[in-house]
């Protein structure tokens, strides 16, 4: 424990000389400082280069190093595998439309001009690398575009705690209709819905596609959720984005498919119970449709074990795939 602790003083004080020094420190001068051979010397100075913006000045035959910042700064300044990351999301959100894109871009570029020229560079070398061999895969799936002023008009109004007002294109509707709604929240993804209810009515909370609406402005009314309302929970009462009543859903994963069930994230809330070699999986959610098309992905692997209304919605989908084949030719 003794000798733990000596490390690690040894290393702190050797980051408060680095942070201090205006002309920088060689080995040797790290050395001296610490009483400590040059070897080891380079061992910690290649753990403060993991954690520090370590400076290196070249000076005659020697080199020079320092740490340009405050300690503090060290650890809030964001690092290129973190700033790529941000890019990847950017640039996933630019090819699928997704609304809140232009508030990251805006994000990504402060994070860029914050940093000094030095260091700009050494990050932009770094980011073009990890940027140019990192994707976001865009899955197939409807291709909209939705307004980045109404999703600020939105945000504008939660923060206001005002309704919102907006006209909006139901699907198969011929014109556009006029809605107030108090925002319950957003829920981006490749479409971004709008969850807001109507002032002054019992109905539950509806959602809204950001791309169906349009002149959305703030109406000045007071309106926002009450304090216990929960987003989370409220998703979490469907499998996807529809709305229905929630009913109890069990599945029988064959012993094969077992280790891939468990590893995988049918609902938010849902519980394992082994059965013999099966397992069985529940949880309570409505959505039927959307999961009855998610469960083409385990065809083989398991069996609905209930409830009845996603047995008979499974078998209506089923026939309705047939039609996506050709029918066979009876033979001659």
């Amino acid at each position: 424990m003794t000798g733990r602790m000596s490390n690690l003083d040894r290393t702190l004080t050797l980051v408060h000389a680095l942070t201090e020094s205006i002309e920088g420190l060689t080995l040797d001068e790290m050395a001296a400082l610490l009483a400590v051979n040059r070897r080891t010397i380079e061992r910690m100075r290649n753990v403060i280069l993991l954690h520090f913006d370590l400076d290196e000045i070249v000076d005659g035959r020697s080199k020079r190093f320092r740490i340009k910042d405050s300690p503090g700064r060290a650890y809030s300044r964001p690092t290129a595998n973190e700033v790529a990351a941000l890019q990847a999301v950017v640039d996933a959100g630019r090819h699928d439309g997704t609304a809140n894109t232009a508030s990251l871009e805006k994000l990504l570029t402060k994070i860029k001009i914050a940093f000094d020229s030095g260091s700009r560079r050494r990050l932009d070398n770094d980011l073009d690398l990890l940027t140019r061999l990192q994707r976001s895969k865009a899955f197939a799936g409807p291709a909209v575009i939705a307004s980045p002023e109404h999703l600020t008009q939105i945000q504008s109004a939660i923060l206001a705690s005002h309704c919102l007002d907006f006209d909006y294109t139901p699907e198969g509707a011929e014109a556009p209709a006029w809605r107030r709604v108090i925002p319950f929240g957003l829920i981006h993804g490749p479409i971004t819905y709008l969850v807001g209810k109507m002032p002054d009515r019992d109905d539950p909370p509806y959602i809204f596609r950001l791309d169906r609406m349009s002149d959305v402005r703030d109406s000045g009314i007071v309106g926002f959720p009450p304090e216990d309302w929960d987003l989370d929970s409220w998703l979490a009462e469907s499998f996807g984005i529809w709305r229905e009543n929630a009913v109890d859903v069990v599945l029988r994963i064959r012993p094969w498919a077992v280790a891939r069930a468990r590893a995988w994230r049918f609902h938010p809330h849902q519980s394992f119970q082994k059965d013999g070699e099966e397992l069985l999986v529940k949880f309570r959610s409505g959505g039927l449709l959307e999961l009855a098309n998610h469960l083409f992905l385990w065809a083989g692997d398991l069996v609905i074990e209930g409830p009845a209304t996603l047995e008979a919605l499974m078998r209506e989908r089923l026939a309705i795939a047939q039609s996506l084949l050709r029918p066979l030719l009876s033979a001659c």
